[in-house]
Protein backbone atom coordinates (compact mmCIF):
# COMPACT_ATOMS: atom_id res chain seq x y z
CA UNK A 1 0.00 0.00 0.00
CA UNK A 2 1.28 3.32 -0.68
CA UNK A 3 1.03 6.54 1.13
CA UNK A 4 -0.78 9.63 0.20
CA UNK A 5 1.65 12.52 -0.13
CA UNK A 6 0.66 16.01 1.37
CA UNK A 7 2.99 18.21 1.15
CA UNK A 8 6.14 16.59 2.41
CA UNK A 9 4.28 14.25 4.68
CA UNK A 10 2.73 10.88 4.04
CA UNK A 11 -0.95 9.98 5.01
CA UNK A 12 -1.81 6.09 5.42
CA UNK A 13 -5.76 6.25 4.60
CA UNK A 14 -7.15 8.93 2.83
CA UNK A 15 -9.55 9.72 5.00
CA UNK A 16 -9.67 13.40 6.73
CA UNK A 17 -11.45 13.51 10.41
CA UNK A 18 -13.23 17.06 9.73
CA UNK A 19 -12.75 19.78 12.59
CA UNK A 20 -15.92 20.29 14.81
CA UNK A 21 -16.25 23.21 17.43
CA UNK A 22 -17.28 23.84 19.66
CA UNK A 23 -15.69 21.23 21.90
CA UNK A 24 -16.20 18.15 19.25
CA UNK A 25 -12.91 17.16 17.75
CA UNK A 26 -10.48 18.15 20.32
CA UNK A 27 -7.24 15.95 21.51
CA UNK A 28 -9.27 12.27 22.05
CA UNK A 29 -11.22 12.09 18.61
CA UNK A 30 -8.09 13.73 16.68
CA UNK A 31 -5.81 11.38 18.30
CA UNK A 32 -7.63 8.17 17.82
CA UNK A 33 -8.23 8.87 13.84
CA UNK A 34 -4.61 9.91 13.15
CA UNK A 35 -3.65 7.02 15.38
CA UNK A 36 -5.70 4.72 13.11
CA UNK A 37 -4.07 5.93 10.30
CA UNK A 38 -6.18 8.97 8.95
CA UNK A 39 -5.85 12.57 9.61
CA UNK A 40 -7.04 13.57 12.75
CA UNK A 41 -8.27 17.68 13.15
CA UNK A 42 -8.64 19.64 16.26
CA UNK A 43 -10.85 22.26 16.13
CA UNK A 44 -9.76 25.37 17.36
CA UNK A 45 -13.39 27.44 17.78
CA UNK A 46 -13.32 28.30 21.59
CA UNK A 47 -10.89 25.37 21.99
CA UNK A 48 -10.05 26.75 25.26
CA UNK A 49 -13.40 26.81 26.46
CA UNK A 50 -12.59 24.54 29.56
CA UNK A 51 -9.83 26.45 30.55
CA UNK A 52 -10.03 28.26 34.00
CA UNK A 53 -9.69 31.46 32.19
CA UNK A 54 -12.01 31.11 29.50
CA UNK A 55 -15.18 33.88 30.13
CA UNK A 56 -12.16 36.94 31.52
CA UNK A 57 -9.67 35.59 28.60
CA UNK A 58 -11.12 33.50 26.29
CA UNK A 59 -8.72 34.34 23.22
CA UNK A 60 -5.31 34.25 25.38
CA UNK A 61 -7.39 30.67 26.83
CA UNK A 62 -8.04 29.12 23.09
CA UNK A 63 -4.61 30.28 22.00
CA UNK A 64 -2.88 27.76 25.37
CA UNK A 65 -5.61 25.37 24.91
CA UNK A 66 -3.88 24.94 21.14
CA UNK A 67 -0.38 24.02 21.84
CA UNK A 68 -1.98 21.77 24.71
CA UNK A 69 -4.23 20.28 23.11
CA UNK A 70 -1.86 19.38 20.06
CA UNK A 71 0.46 17.92 22.73
CA UNK A 72 -1.99 15.07 23.82
CA UNK A 73 -3.04 14.28 20.91
CA UNK A 74 0.38 13.47 20.24
CA UNK A 75 0.79 11.50 23.44
CA UNK A 76 -2.57 9.56 22.44
CA UNK A 77 -2.09 8.70 19.16
CA UNK A 78 1.34 7.66 19.25
CA UNK A 79 0.25 4.95 21.64
CA UNK A 80 -2.98 3.98 19.76
CA UNK A 81 -0.72 3.80 16.19
CA UNK A 82 1.41 1.26 18.14
CA UNK A 83 -1.56 -0.65 19.31
CA UNK A 84 -3.00 -0.94 16.16
CA UNK A 85 -0.10 -1.98 14.09
CA UNK A 86 1.83 -3.47 16.54
CA UNK A 87 5.38 -2.25 14.50
CA UNK A 88 8.11 -4.35 15.47
CA UNK A 89 11.29 -5.78 13.86
CA UNK A 90 9.49 -8.98 12.75
CA UNK A 91 6.75 -6.88 11.52
CA UNK A 92 5.97 -7.82 7.76
CA UNK A 93 7.09 -5.89 4.85
CA UNK A 94 3.80 -3.64 5.22
CA UNK A 95 4.42 -2.59 8.69
CA UNK A 96 8.02 -2.31 8.12
CA UNK A 97 6.80 0.83 6.40
CA UNK A 98 5.07 1.85 8.82
CA UNK A 99 8.16 1.98 10.98
CA UNK A 100 8.97 5.97 9.92
CA UNK A 101 5.13 7.02 9.98
CA UNK A 102 4.00 9.61 12.28
CA UNK A 103 0.41 10.26 13.10
CA UNK A 104 -1.07 13.22 10.89
CA UNK A 105 -2.53 15.56 13.19
CA UNK A 106 -3.50 19.29 12.58
CA UNK A 107 -6.08 22.00 13.06
CA UNK A 108 -9.06 23.29 11.21
CA UNK A 109 -9.07 27.18 11.61
CA UNK A 110 -11.97 29.55 10.52
CA UNK A 111 -10.87 32.57 9.05
CA UNK A 112 -14.11 34.37 10.15
CA UNK A 113 -12.18 33.37 13.95
CA UNK A 114 -11.38 37.00 16.07
CA UNK A 115 -7.21 37.30 15.66
CA UNK A 116 -7.66 34.73 12.97
CA UNK A 117 -3.74 35.34 12.41
CA UNK A 118 -2.92 35.14 15.49
CA UNK A 119 -4.51 31.30 15.58
CA UNK A 120 -2.28 30.12 12.78
CA UNK A 121 0.84 31.66 14.25
CA UNK A 122 0.10 29.46 17.50
CA UNK A 123 -0.55 26.12 15.72
CA UNK A 124 2.59 26.35 14.03
CA UNK A 125 4.47 26.68 16.29
CA UNK A 126 3.36 23.98 18.27
CA UNK A 127 4.12 21.90 15.39
CA UNK A 128 0.49 21.23 13.36
CA UNK A 129 1.32 19.39 10.65
CA UNK A 130 -1.85 20.62 8.70
CA UNK A 131 -3.61 23.93 8.58
CA UNK A 132 -7.59 23.72 6.83
CA UNK A 133 -9.19 26.86 6.53
CA UNK A 134 -12.61 27.96 5.60
CA UNK A 135 -15.31 30.13 6.69
CA UNK A 136 -13.84 32.59 4.45
CA UNK A 137 -11.20 32.77 2.09
CA UNK A 138 -7.72 31.81 4.00
CA UNK A 139 -5.70 34.44 1.24
CA UNK A 140 -3.25 35.51 4.30
CA UNK A 141 -2.29 31.41 5.08
CA UNK A 142 0.93 30.99 3.55
CA UNK A 143 2.05 34.02 4.49
CA UNK A 144 0.80 33.37 8.31
CA UNK A 145 2.17 29.98 8.31
CA UNK A 146 5.76 31.49 7.32
CA UNK A 147 5.50 33.76 10.58
CA UNK A 148 4.53 30.31 12.43
CA UNK A 149 7.72 29.37 11.18
CA UNK A 150 10.25 31.54 11.75
CA UNK A 151 9.05 32.45 15.12
CA UNK A 152 8.81 28.57 15.72
CA UNK A 153 11.55 25.65 17.30
CA UNK A 154 10.01 23.02 15.11
CA UNK A 155 11.84 22.65 12.09
CA UNK A 156 9.02 20.86 10.62
CA UNK A 157 7.21 22.70 7.81
CA UNK A 158 2.91 23.05 8.70
CA UNK A 159 0.97 21.91 5.08
CA UNK A 160 -2.22 24.17 4.40
CA UNK A 161 -5.42 23.31 2.21
CA UNK A 162 -8.21 25.74 1.64
CA UNK A 163 -11.85 24.60 2.56
CA UNK A 164 -13.94 25.38 -0.63
CA UNK A 165 -17.33 24.68 -2.06
CA UNK A 166 -17.30 26.03 -6.03
CA UNK A 167 -14.37 26.13 -8.27
CA UNK A 168 -15.08 29.89 -8.26
CA UNK A 169 -13.65 30.14 -4.89
CA UNK A 170 -10.96 27.65 -5.39
CA UNK A 171 -9.93 29.74 -8.71
CA UNK A 172 -9.78 32.72 -6.23
CA UNK A 173 -7.80 31.23 -3.61
CA UNK A 174 -4.90 29.19 -5.45
CA UNK A 175 -4.48 32.15 -7.93
CA UNK A 176 -3.93 34.77 -5.07
CA UNK A 177 -1.69 31.93 -3.08
CA UNK A 178 0.26 31.98 -6.64
CA UNK A 179 0.92 35.73 -7.31
CA UNK A 180 1.28 36.60 -3.92
CA UNK A 181 3.58 34.28 -2.68
CA UNK A 182 4.74 31.94 -5.23
CA UNK A 183 2.95 28.70 -3.52
CA UNK A 184 0.11 26.87 -4.20
CA UNK A 185 -1.91 24.25 -1.53
CA UNK A 186 -0.78 21.39 -0.36
CA UNK A 187 -4.36 19.83 -0.43
CA UNK A 188 -7.85 20.90 -1.00
CA UNK A 189 -10.79 20.22 0.64
CA UNK A 190 -14.39 20.32 -1.01
CA UNK A 191 -17.01 20.81 1.50
CA UNK A 192 -20.52 20.19 -0.41
CA UNK A 193 -23.70 21.41 0.66
CA UNK A 194 -24.62 18.15 3.07
CA UNK A 195 -22.12 18.95 5.34
CA UNK A 196 -22.73 19.95 9.00
CA UNK A 197 -22.17 23.51 10.85
CA UNK A 198 -21.87 26.11 8.71
CA UNK A 199 -22.35 26.10 4.45
CA UNK A 200 -20.59 27.40 2.22
CA UNK A 201 -23.90 28.12 -0.35
CA UNK A 202 -26.21 30.30 -0.22
CA UNK A 203 -29.83 29.47 0.97
CA UNK A 204 -30.98 29.95 -3.00
CA UNK A 205 -27.98 27.55 -3.94
CA UNK A 206 -29.14 24.89 -1.18
CA UNK A 207 -32.67 25.00 -2.13
CA UNK A 208 -31.15 24.47 -6.23
CA UNK A 209 -29.05 21.39 -5.02
CA UNK A 210 -32.20 19.72 -3.32
CA UNK A 211 -30.63 20.08 0.07
CA UNK A 212 -32.31 22.39 2.44
CA UNK A 213 -35.05 19.91 3.82
CA UNK A 214 -35.12 16.79 5.36
CA UNK A 215 -31.62 15.86 5.75
CA UNK A 216 -31.80 16.47 2.04
CA UNK A 217 -33.32 13.69 0.88
CA UNK A 218 -33.88 15.64 -2.15
CA UNK A 219 -30.79 16.00 -2.94
CA UNK A 220 -29.38 16.45 -6.61
CA UNK A 221 -26.06 14.51 -6.23
CA UNK A 222 -25.36 14.54 -9.71
CA UNK A 223 -25.77 18.12 -9.91
CA UNK A 224 -22.86 19.06 -7.16
CA UNK A 225 -20.99 15.62 -8.88
CA UNK A 226 -20.33 18.21 -11.46
CA UNK A 227 -19.18 21.38 -9.67
CA UNK A 228 -16.65 18.56 -7.80
CA UNK A 229 -15.31 17.66 -10.92
CA UNK A 230 -14.74 21.35 -11.92
CA UNK A 231 -13.02 21.76 -8.47
CA UNK A 232 -10.96 19.07 -9.42
CA UNK A 233 -9.80 20.81 -12.75
CA UNK A 234 -8.68 23.49 -11.62
CA UNK A 235 -6.79 22.21 -8.55
CA UNK A 236 -5.27 20.10 -11.18
CA UNK A 237 -4.08 23.06 -12.70
CA UNK A 238 -2.17 24.59 -10.13
CA UNK A 239 -0.50 20.85 -9.60
CA UNK A 240 0.97 20.36 -13.07
CA UNK A 241 2.38 24.35 -12.10
CA UNK A 242 4.12 23.65 -9.27
CA UNK A 243 5.00 20.28 -10.36
CA UNK A 244 3.39 18.90 -7.19
CA UNK A 245 0.52 16.40 -6.07
CA UNK A 246 -2.15 18.02 -4.22
CA UNK A 247 -4.69 15.63 -3.12
CA UNK A 248 -8.43 15.98 -3.19
CA UNK A 249 -11.00 15.62 -0.20
CA UNK A 250 -14.39 15.54 -0.57
CA UNK A 251 -16.58 16.64 2.49
CA UNK A 252 -20.54 16.58 3.02
CA UNK A 253 -22.44 13.90 3.60
CA UNK A 254 -19.84 11.23 3.71
CA UNK A 255 -20.84 8.49 5.89
CA UNK A 256 -20.18 4.78 4.50
CA UNK A 257 -17.14 3.29 2.24
CA UNK A 258 -19.90 3.41 -0.72
CA UNK A 259 -20.14 7.41 -0.46
CA UNK A 260 -16.10 7.52 -0.42
CA UNK A 261 -16.00 4.89 -3.21
CA UNK A 262 -18.55 7.48 -5.14
CA UNK A 263 -16.26 10.81 -4.17
CA UNK A 264 -13.11 8.93 -5.23
CA UNK A 265 -14.87 7.48 -8.67
CA UNK A 266 -15.00 11.51 -9.34
CA UNK A 267 -11.17 12.16 -9.35
CA UNK A 268 -11.04 12.45 -5.85
CA UNK A 269 -8.19 11.60 -3.16
CA UNK A 270 -10.07 11.05 -0.29
CA UNK A 271 -12.64 12.29 1.88
CA UNK A 272 -13.37 13.87 4.93
CA UNK A 273 -16.17 12.76 7.59
CA UNK A 274 -17.24 14.67 10.71
CA UNK A 275 -20.92 13.45 11.67
CA UNK A 276 -19.62 9.53 11.34
CA UNK A 277 -16.95 10.10 13.99
CA UNK A 278 -19.04 12.26 16.82
CA UNK A 279 -21.22 8.76 17.77
CA UNK A 280 -17.73 6.67 18.83
CA UNK A 281 -16.77 6.38 22.10
CA UNK A 282 -13.46 8.36 21.44
CA UNK A 283 -15.11 11.48 20.12
CA UNK A 284 -14.87 14.42 22.48
CA UNK A 285 -18.47 15.53 23.01
CA UNK A 286 -20.11 14.73 26.06
CA UNK A 287 -22.43 10.80 25.91
CA UNK A 288 -25.81 13.36 26.01
CA UNK A 289 -24.81 15.05 22.47
CA UNK A 290 -24.05 11.80 21.18
CA UNK A 291 -27.37 10.53 22.21
CA UNK A 292 -29.28 13.51 20.37
CA UNK A 293 -27.68 12.31 17.36
CA UNK A 294 -28.61 8.21 18.02
CA UNK A 295 -32.32 9.65 18.86
CA UNK A 296 -32.71 12.09 16.03
CA UNK A 297 -34.83 11.26 12.70
CA UNK A 298 -34.60 12.33 9.67
CA UNK A 299 -37.14 15.03 9.55
CA UNK A 300 -35.13 16.71 12.78
CA UNK A 301 -31.83 17.88 10.76
CA UNK A 302 -32.79 20.96 9.41
CA UNK A 303 -31.06 24.25 7.96
CA UNK A 304 -31.05 27.00 10.54
CA UNK A 305 -29.38 30.73 10.72
CA UNK A 306 -26.47 31.41 11.84
CA UNK A 307 -25.86 34.84 13.87
CA UNK A 308 -23.07 35.22 11.37
CA UNK A 309 -25.90 35.04 8.23
CA UNK A 310 -24.54 31.47 6.61
CA UNK A 311 -26.92 28.78 6.30
CA UNK A 312 -26.03 26.09 9.11
CA UNK A 313 -27.40 22.66 9.59
CA UNK A 314 -28.48 21.05 12.71
CA UNK A 315 -30.98 18.86 15.26
CA UNK A 316 -34.10 20.36 15.75
CA UNK A 317 -34.50 21.16 19.33
CA UNK A 318 -36.54 23.42 21.81
CA UNK A 319 -33.77 26.42 21.86
CA UNK A 320 -34.14 26.46 17.64
CA UNK A 321 -37.98 26.56 18.50
CA UNK A 322 -37.30 29.33 20.77
CA UNK A 323 -35.49 31.49 18.37
CA UNK A 324 -38.61 31.59 15.98
CA UNK A 325 -40.27 33.35 18.84
CA UNK A 326 -37.29 36.06 18.67
CA UNK A 327 -33.99 37.25 19.57
CA UNK A 328 -32.15 35.63 22.80
CA UNK A 329 -30.64 37.71 24.99
CA UNK A 330 -26.42 37.83 24.95
CA UNK A 331 -25.28 37.88 28.62
CA UNK A 332 -21.41 37.91 27.06
CA UNK A 333 -19.20 38.71 24.29
CA UNK A 334 -16.88 36.13 23.89
CA UNK A 335 -14.67 38.03 20.75
CA UNK A 336 -15.27 34.62 18.75
CA UNK A 337 -15.90 35.91 15.95
CA UNK A 338 -14.22 39.08 13.68
CA UNK A 339 -16.85 42.45 13.64
CA UNK A 340 -17.06 42.45 9.85
CA UNK A 341 -19.10 38.94 10.36
CA UNK A 342 -21.00 39.29 13.62
CA UNK A 343 -22.91 42.37 14.21
CA UNK A 344 -22.92 42.04 18.02
CA UNK A 345 -26.73 44.78 18.18
CA UNK A 346 -28.03 42.53 15.58
CA UNK A 347 -27.83 38.58 16.27
CA UNK A 348 -30.47 36.66 17.18
CA UNK A 349 -28.30 34.91 19.68
CA UNK A 350 -24.36 33.72 20.70
CA UNK A 351 -23.28 31.34 18.57
CA UNK A 352 -20.30 30.63 21.13
CA UNK A 353 -22.81 30.77 23.90
CA UNK A 354 -25.14 28.12 21.87
CA UNK A 355 -22.13 25.65 21.39
CA UNK A 356 -20.84 25.58 24.13
CA UNK A 357 -24.03 24.77 25.83
CA UNK A 358 -24.28 21.59 23.50
CA UNK A 359 -20.18 20.87 24.74
CA UNK A 360 -21.85 21.12 28.24
CA UNK A 361 -24.33 19.10 27.96
CA UNK A 362 -26.80 22.31 28.67
CA UNK A 363 -28.93 21.15 25.89
CA UNK A 364 -31.90 23.67 26.54
CA UNK A 365 -29.06 26.40 25.49
CA UNK A 366 -27.41 24.47 22.69
CA UNK A 367 -27.17 24.67 19.11
CA UNK A 368 -26.48 21.20 17.70
CA UNK A 369 -25.17 21.60 14.57
CA UNK A 370 -24.50 18.13 12.81
CA UNK A 371 -23.96 16.55 8.66
CA UNK A 372 -27.01 15.13 7.19
CA UNK A 373 -26.51 11.71 7.93
CA UNK A 374 -26.74 12.25 11.94
CA UNK A 375 -30.05 10.44 12.26
CA UNK A 376 -28.26 7.09 10.16
CA UNK A 377 -26.18 6.83 13.88
CA UNK A 378 -28.28 3.96 15.75
CA UNK A 379 -25.34 3.15 18.52
CA UNK A 380 -21.75 4.60 19.48
CA UNK A 381 -19.08 2.98 17.34
CA UNK A 382 -15.15 3.08 17.93
CA UNK A 383 -13.15 4.65 15.72
CA UNK A 384 -10.74 1.76 15.19
CA UNK A 385 -13.66 -0.29 13.49
CA UNK A 386 -14.72 2.72 11.60
CA UNK A 387 -11.28 3.04 9.76
CA UNK A 388 -11.56 -1.06 9.24
CA UNK A 389 -14.83 -0.26 7.65
CA UNK A 390 -13.46 2.03 5.43
CA UNK A 391 -10.14 0.70 4.27
CA UNK A 392 -10.45 -3.02 4.54
CA UNK A 393 -11.65 -4.56 1.19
Amino acid sequence: MEFLKIGDKSLLYPIIQGGMGVGISLSSLAAHVAGNGGMGIISTAQIGFREDDFYKNPIEANLRAVKTELQKARDIAAEVFENRFKVSKQASKFLEKLKNYNPFIGFNIMVATNKYADYVIEAVKAGADIIISGAGLPIELPELVAKGQALSENAKKTCIAPIVSSRKSAKVILKMWDRRYNTTADAVVIEGPLAGGHLGFSYDELHELGADTMASKNYKREKYDAEIKEIIEEVRIYEEKFGKKIPVFVAGGIYTKEDMDHAISLGADGVQMGTRFVTTYECDAPDDYKQTYIDAKEEDIVITKSPVGMPGRAIRNDFMDRLKTGPIPIRHCHNCLALSVCDRKTIPYCITDALCSAANSDESHALLFCGSNAYRATALEHVEDIMKELTEK
